[in-house]
Formats: structure tokens, sequence, C-alpha cells
């Protein structure tokens, strides 16, 4: 376990003996997957998270023959590194938006798409936990949840790390303002701002509140039989009054049934109507990868990664991901093969 150097040396070597380094790698994997889960909340980026946890190994593996486990758990005090290396690879950076919370939506479906190629986007977190592993639990309570995680990229980043850790994971004020090296009263004023800006977002209920798993299987089990069948009327019926259609890196989103339905007709008198979705999940959230057959042979490649928020018995949002760095992150085929 650790990063490599250029000459391919594990950054680890020369660091205490074989049995410390043994120890350290048993006690800290258990919680790896939900320092990862823990950064990408932060950072809005999987990539630049399972980075910034390979970071928070390093230096917790420098400092481990200083660990006062009195002090602080094992837990806690990986937070606090990964936490304040989070910080500090966020000095002078801008936000991960997703297109609603960069520009106005379009009413026109057939509109030019608009690429937005300088934009660090954010990016969707795939569900690889297995059951009981904490980022699945956390998952599980929303935290992860794509809108909420957009919603995050509005707080400056204390702002963001101060909600975090005091609403997602639940640490007392005291605790965090030891991590933060600041006061409790400004662990609290921060936390006060926070609340309200997010509040200010406008998230709805069904963005930020699981249905029952079953429910939002359905609903999107609907919704790739009727995208498959290119049957837009029966993907209408699947739509709310006020669903949001977005696709990073493309600046073009629409709300509404009827601009939804338009530009999903766009897609397919562009692309042809012949398509494999394979269900998956990420954020907590069902979510589809798109595979359209190739023009010049009988090859169903790669298009999009499609992440739903639903109500109980329609789709709200779509945020339809075309971006190769999510394909990487998702471990998706680049051809179909169901």
């Amino acid at each position: 376990m650790g990063t490599r150097d250029d000459d391919g040396h594990d950054d680890f070597e020369g660091h205490g003996d074989r049995e410390d380094r043994e120890d350290f790698e048993r006690r800290t994997a258990p919680h790896r997957r939900e320092l990862l889960a823990h950064c990408y909340r932060m950072l809005g980026s999987v990539h630049e998270a399972e980075d910034l946890v390979q970071e928070t190994m390093l230096r917790a593996w420098l400092a481990y023959g200083r660990y006062d486990a009195d002090r602080a758990s094992l837990r806690t005090w990986l937070y606090r590194i990964a936490t304040n290396r989070c910080l500090t690879a966020l000095r002078g950076r801008t936000r991960r938006p997703l297109p609603s919370g960069l520009v106005g939506a379009l009413e026109d479906p057939g509109a030019p798409m608009t690429p937005g190629a300088e934009v660090p986007w954010l990016e969707p977190f795939p569900d690889r936990g297995a059951a009981g592993d904490p980022a699945g639990v956390v998952a599980a309570r929303g935290s992860l949840r794509l809108a909420l995680i957009a919603a995050m990229q509005l707080l400056p980043p204390r702002q963001r790390a101060v909600l975090i850790l005091r609403d997602v994971l639940a640490w007392p004020a005291a605790e965090v303002a030891e991590a933060l090296d600041t006061s409790t009263a400004s662990v609290n004023s921060a936390l006060q701002r926070a609340r309200a800006r997010i509040g200010e977002a406008g998230l709805t209920e069904e963005e930020v509140t699981e249905p029952p798993d079953h429910e939002q299987r359905t609903v999107v089990d609907r919704y790739l039989r009727a995208f498959e069948n290119a049957d837009l009327d029966a993907l209408r019926t699947l739509l709310t009054q006020d669903v949001v259609l977005e696709m990073p890196p493309v600046l073009n989103w629409y709300v509404g049934p009827d601009a939804y339905v338009a530009f999903i007709a766009r897609v397919f008198a562009m692309r042809g109507t012949d398509w494999r979705l394979r269900p998956t999940s990420a954020n907590g959230q069902p979510a589809l990868a798109a595979y359209v057959r190739a023009p010049d042979d009988d090859t169903h490649r790669l298009h999009t990664l499609q992440v739903f928020t639903t109500t109980s018995a329609a789709v709200s949002r779509t945020v339809v991901f075309q971006l190769p760095t999510v394909f990487e992150a998702f471990g998706l085929p680049e051809t179909w093969e169901g």
C-alpha cells in the first residue's frame, strides 16, 4: 500500500520496520473507503479524492510513531489529516459545479450544444462498498446524494469542512475546532453560515432523501425499457413536471417533461434508437450506463453514465455524464458485453 515515486519505489519504504508497516496497513485499511467518500465530499472529484487518500495515508504513516491513541481514535486522527490535506488542495481552486449551477436553463431542446471544456465538473461517486462498509452506510443516509454534493460546492472550503464534520460525521464542535485549529465559536459560526447557504440552494426533499430502494429501482427499470424501446410517450409518463436534465461537460440543461422528451428525441435522431442500458449506482442513487450501436458495425459503444434522482413514482432529475474520467472511475467497459 502507498504511493510510488517516478522510480517505482514505494513511498512507505524506509520508514519503520516491516512489522510496523503491516500493523499500520492492517489498522488503517478499514478506513480507506470512508476516507475516500469524505475527500470526495470535500473535492467533488473521485480521482482527486483517491489522490488525497493516498497522501493522507502517506502522511499518517510518516507520523505513525507519534500517534497518541489517548488523544484521538485512529479514525478521528485520519479524518483530521484528510480534512486538512483537502483544505490545502482546495486553495486557489474553483468549485466543481453541474451545468445548473453555472448557467440558466434553455428552452429550446434543439439549441446548439455548448461545451464547457474548461470547467472542472463535479463527478459522480461509484457505489462499490460492500454491505456494512461505513461509506455505504453514509451513502444510505443521503450524504452522498449528487444534488447535496453540488450544493456543498457552493460553500467556501472551510465552511464545507465544518458542515461535513458536524452534520455528516456528527463530530462535536470542540473536536472540529481542534481538527481545524480554530475556536469552537468559529466552528459554530461557520456551521450556521453553511447551513443557511445550503438552504438557499433550493434542494427538494427527494434530492436529499432516499426513497425506498425498490421504488427507485422500479422507476429506473421502467425508464430503461422505455429508452431501449425508443418509446418517448412512455418516457414522458416517468417524468415529474419539474424534471431536470443536465449533461456535463455540456452547458445545455433543461427543465420540464416537454423539453426533456424533445431533447431525447433529438438524441435518437442523431445517434439512432439502438441502445443498451446497464444498471449500476452512483452516490447512493440508481444509474444507467448507456451504450449505443456504432454506425459502422454492430458493436454497442459506451456513450454516457446517467444518474437519476427519483420520487417514489417518477424521475425528477437526470444527470448525464460523458466524461472519460467518470467512465474510468466506474470501471465501465468501452463496449457492451451484455
